[in-house]
């Protein structure tokens, strides 16, 4: 009995030892293993791994690709324009090392990591014009930023794998300025089309006066030389018509006369009995 209260403490100080000298390196982590703070061993591969209980503890850092958002940042170009710059990188811990005796852990190095990233950027794109930072060349001043920060990232056991630019806004005040001067270009644009369509209305609305003009002129003209032409013919018709039948024709005419001269009933004219109106009214038997 005296053996058996022995065992059960023993066997729990060992399971104890085994579990807190046990730790598992996974594929997308790297270790180092520090003894009262100072480090000892580097684990760069994944499995299975010892350490000395209530000694020894161990450290993880992430070896995959890191996203890095900066802070935006405030850029003056060297033609003294201003422009807010939104940027990010992405970086890889090479040496795990080197980066835990110089940032510690992943946040400072985030930290440090934007203030050197956002100096740059000030650095390289303030010796730039704002044209040359919002045309292609943009991608060498990138280049020329990614250099420098990994010059100095290399200290913390750091790579920089990418160094982008997000956005490129101008200031608040900037802005509403430029979209003060782009609506009243706008509006002065406007204008102009206005006028310049008002001119046209002008223009096709005068030719098309003129060419009305011309047409009912040529028109009335045809119309007068098609009038001549049927009177000229009325007149020959005529005058074949009174070559023929004198009489006749003068019959004709009289009554044409009588038509117009008494038309409406209200006609009231004195002649003489025997005028020459009225030779057809006659009684031709006397």
């Amino acid at each position: 009995m005296k053996a058996g209260k022995f065992i059960l403490p023993i066997i729990i100080l060992i399971g104890a030892t085994l579990f807190f000298s046990i730790f598992i390196v996974k594929e997308v982590n790297q270790a180092i293993v520090l003894q009262f703070g100072d480090p000892k061993r580097i684990i760069l591969k994944p499995g299975l791994n010892f350490k000395i209980p209530f000694i020894q503890n161990v450290v993880f850092l992430d070896k995959r690709v890191l996203n890095l958002d900066t802070p935006p940042e405030e850029v003056i170009a060297s033609d003294q324009k201003r422009l807010i710059v939104d940027a990010f990188a992405r970086f890889q811990i090479i040496d795990p090392l080197k980066f835990y005796i110089s940032v510690g852990n992943e946040r400072v190095a985030r930290s440090r990591l934007a203030t050197i990233i956002n100096s740059r950027i000030r650095n390289v794109l303030g010796q730039q014009k704002l044209q040359t930072l919002l045309s292609e060349d943009r991608s060498k001043q990138m280049a020329l930023i990614q250099q420098g920060v990994n010059n100095e990232a290399e200290n913390f056991g750091i790579k920089i794998v990418d160094v982008r630019i997000k956005r490129a806004d101008l200031p608040q005040a900037n802005s509403d300025a430029i979209f003060r001067r782009m609506q009243t270009e706008r509006e002065r644009e406007a204008k102009e089309f206005r006028a310049k369509g008002a001119e046209m209305a002008v223009t096709i609305t005068s030719t098309a006066d003129k060419e009305v003009t011309v047409i009912l002129a040529e028109a009335e003209k045809k119309s007068e030389i098609m009038k001549g032409e049927g009177d000229g013919q009325k007149n020959k018709i005529f005058a074949d018509a009174f070559g023929q039948d004198p009489e006749f024709f003068g019959f004709y005419r009289a009554m044409q006369a009588y038509q117009k001269a008494l038309i409406g009933g209200e006609t009231s004219m004195i002649l003489s009995p025997d005028s020459e109106f009225f030779k057809f009214f006659g009684n031709k038997q006397k």
